[in-house]
């Protein structure tokens, strides 16, 4: 009696799925020929929203960009207009830096007030703000993947060493610090500590 019990069920549930073989059988043999039905595909939010953040950093790497070289030539007018003053001229870029590092120059008491607010604790190239662009600059070209930071990582240290050969020396106090400092920031973004 229990073998018999077992064949009905089996017999049963063979019937079941085969009635249900056929029934899906016939589900797309009809959805076939209907061609007023069908799946639609749909960008999810996520596919705007990551299209949509590529188009954000892109532009705010634009603005960073567009800030910071607005600053340099601010900054280098600055000295262009000291150096003139003193007789010196400016033939490219190297020579405004190298005669920074030499520091044979004078300057007002207005340009001195401009450079000190400047390189201030809460200034625009003071240590904080600097690090901050600099990270926020890596942050935005990565695309806040913290997998490429080691690569923008190097590649600032990189630019720190041109920046020091450029120099012809050792770099001014602030400039270790700020180095120190985004050294610090990228420290704690791939540890997660700054999310």
């Amino acid at each position: 009696m229990a073998i018999n019990s077992i064949n009905n069920y089996a017999s049963t549930v063979a019937s079941t799925v085969a009635a249900d073989s056929k029934a899906s059988s016939k589900k797309t043999e009809s959805s076939k020929n209907d061609t007023s039905t069908g799946v639609i595909y749909e960008k999810s939010s996520s596919d705007k929203s990551s299209s949509s953040k590529k188009t954000q950093n892109s532009a705010l790497v634009a603005k960073m960009k567009a800030d910071s070289d607005n600053r340099i030539s601010q900054l280098r007018g600055i000295v262009e207009q000291m150096m003139s003053k003193q007789g010196a001229a400016i033939g490219k870029a190297d020579d405004m830096w190298s005669f920074l590092a030499g520091g044979n120059f004078t300057v007002s008491a207005d340009v001195k007030a401009q450079a000190q607010a400047d390189i201030a604790e809460d200034g625009y190239w003071g240590v904080n703000q600097t690090s901050d662009r600099i990270l926020d600059f890596a942050k935005a070209l990565s695309g806040n993947d913290k997998s490429k930071a080691q690569e923008l990582l190097d590649a600032f240290k990189k630019g720190f060493n041109q920046a020091t050969k450029a120099w012809g020396g050792t770099l001014p106090d602030i400039s270790q610090q700020t180095y120190d400092k985004v050294l610090e920031k990228f420290d704690s973004w791939m540890n997660g500590e700054d999310d």
